[in-house]
């Protein structure tokens, strides 16, 4: 078993980026899927089961990190609005 990390950030997304994947339906800034599946095609199949937008066309476009879920790990971290310098 793997866990499938799919992040795509169209926050400054302009017409030179237009052949960028967009990887889900809706109208999106900051998208993100992680996924626990056996392989990468049974984890763009969860996401197209859950029929919420996940284009999976477009997902095979983008890298995915894929982190094997027997082994401890850092899956996912996140700072918003950090000021490093401070």
């Amino acid at each position: 078993m793997n866990i499938y990390v799919w992040r795509h950030n169209k926050t400054y997304h302009s017409y030179s980026m237009i052949e960028e994947p967009c990887i889900n339906n809706d109208f999106y800034l900051d998208a993100l899927a992680i996924v626990a599946a056996n392989t990468f095609d049974e984890a763009l199949e969860v996401l197209a089961e859950e029929n919420k937008g996940w284009r999976t066309d477009d997902l095979r476009e983008l890298a995915c990190r894929v982190y094997p879920a027997d082994k401890a790990g850092v899956i996912f971290t996140e700072l918003r609005g950090a000021i490093h310098h401070l």
